[in-house]
């Protein structure tokens, strides 16, 4: 761990790059114990910090902002000057090798191309960042920091499989970044001469993909402007929540020719309320992968499925609906499913259950579709409505109710594929377990509570849908 500037500077002349899994999940120690004063630091540097904003620690979220006393709606919290964000624009030099490891990241992982910066930047003596960066976490509750026991508690397998390949990118880019510094000196070395190994990676990769907000760069000859992943000191210890108290703008004018970042506050703000930023409308894996926590009865986390012919007939025949084909749609059915990018030379076969629309429209329209026999009742409906749950029974009573009972069996068999059982993982939740076994724990439980809440809305449009039909026969 490194100790402050100056005794670093004097004893070893670079900073350790070491990082290891959080101790503790929700409140994980500094870079430095006692960093430098961090609102102190953005008003030196031309920055603007409304005088109620105070660093605070919260016992779940960690450091946090908030609010010393009531702040009025519109407000300006926090004003960046260009020059304070950290960004990634390769300007030759030891960046140029950065530039073109860069290069080798994958879109997905863009955390990592600016987390490149980020190390060169922990790493250097007298760095412009330092008093930012030395605030930031020792350590993440990312999953791929997790002990391998608390990676497979997670058993869910589309994140297992992300965390892997998230892994292995680091394993295989290391050796990558170990290559292309091999034959630097001291003095030229991108990272202070320092060792590069996947932990490290890892730390600044979690560090951006937690903290960075994608914002506009540069604006380019047709007037777009670029899109830049920047870390905004202060305004990155703002906590998330789907229904925030402030929001991020960019501004430029003539007397502010380079971009103003700036936090303003979107409703009246109470004395100690926490400054709350949305990250975005994102699913659990998303918010676990990149941020390192879970949110409960998240109304964006979705489950993953693969739409496979033989698991809906298997479904369907255990729902009792009769005489399935979804392993052999008619000439017509396969049409419309190549509309739908479920059939065809390479389909999109990923779809999910949950969110804002309960059942992915694709996976919907494919039910309704294959569970219709009559070719002409489908074509008189266009592929928005077939897809659209609040379009109700656009094929009949009878085709809507088949098509939820499959999906209330499919969700009977994914949550089969679960080893443990949602009062299972209550009861271990009880007996105290390590904070990343806690949040392995608690991310499972919220996706197979999702399903349950998918087959109980389900559940409640078929016996809807079972009323309106017996009082339509009476009628």
């Amino acid at each position: 761990m490194a100790a402050s500037k100056t005794a670093m500077a004097s004893l070893i002349h670079y900073r350790p790059l070491t990082c290891a899994a959080s101790a503790s999940a929700s409140q994980p120690a500094r870079l430095v114990p006692h960093a430098p004063d961090l609102i102190k630091w953005v008003r030196r540097e031309g920055g603007f910090v409304h005088e109620a904003v105070r660093i605070a620690q919260d016992e779940l979220s960690g450091l946090g902002l908030a609010a010393a006393d009531k702040i009025p709606k519109g407000s300006d919290l926090i004003a960046l000057p260009h020059h304070v964000p950290l960004t990634f624009r390769p300007d030759g030099g030891a960046e140029s090798v950065l530039a073109d490891l860069a290069g080798k990241v994958p879109e997905e992982l863009w955390a990592m191309k600016l987390g490149l910066k980020l190390l060169g930047e922990r790493a250097k003596i007298g760095s412009f960042w330092w008093p930012y960066i030395s605030n930031l976490p020792e350590t993440y509750s990312v999953p791929i920091f997790f002990p391998g026991e608390d990676i497979k508690n997670l058993q869910y397998a589309p994140l297992l499989y992300q965390v892997n390949k998230r892994c292995r990118f680091l394993l295989d880019f290391e050796k990558e970044v170990k290559n292309a510094i091999s034959d630097f000196n001291m003095m030229d070395h991108p990272f202070g001469g320092q060792d590069i190994n996947a932990s490290s990676l890892g730390w600044a990769m979690s560090a951006v993909s937690s903290r960075a907000f994608r914002l506009y760069g540069k604006k380019s000859l047709t007037g777009a402007y670029s899109d830049v992943p920047m870390m905004l000191p202060l305004i990155d210890m703002c906590n998330h929540s789907f229904d925030p108290n402030a929001r991020i703008v960019q501004e430029q004018g003539e007397e502010q020719p380079e971009m103003l970042v700036k936090v303003v506050a979107e409703k009246e703000i109470g004395a100690n309320d926490p400054l709350l930023l949305n990250y975005g409308c994102l699913s659990n894996d998303l918010f676990l992968l990149d941020y390192g926590f879970v949110i409960p009865s998240n109304r964006y986390d979705t489950i993953e499925l693969k739409y496979d012919g033989a698991l809906l007939d298997a479904a369907s025949l255990a729902a009792g609906v009769s005489s399935p084909n979804f392993s052999s749609p008619a000439p017509w059915q396969q049409e419309i499913l190549s509309q739908l990018n479920l059939y065809g030379d390479t389909p999109d076969l990923k779809v999910t259950l949950g969110g804002p629309d309960l059942v992915e429209g694709r996976l919907l329209a494919a039910l309704r579709v294959l569970l219709e026999s009559e070719n002409e009742s489908v074509q008189k409906q266009d592929l928005s409505t077939l897809k659209s749950i609040s379009a109700e029974a656009p094929c009949g009573i009878a085709t809507e109710v088949a098509a939820f009972r499959t999906i209330i069996a499919l969700c009977v068999i994914a949550l089969e594929h679960f080893p443990t059982k949602i009062m299972e993982d209550e009861s271990m939740l009880k007996k105290g377990v390590p904070d990343t076994t806690k949040l392995a724990i608690t991310f499972r439980i919220q996706k197979k509570s999702l399903i349950v809440d998918v087959m109980r809305d389900l559940s409640r449009r078929i016996k809807s849908l079972l009323s309106k039909e017996t009082v339509s026969a009476k009628g």
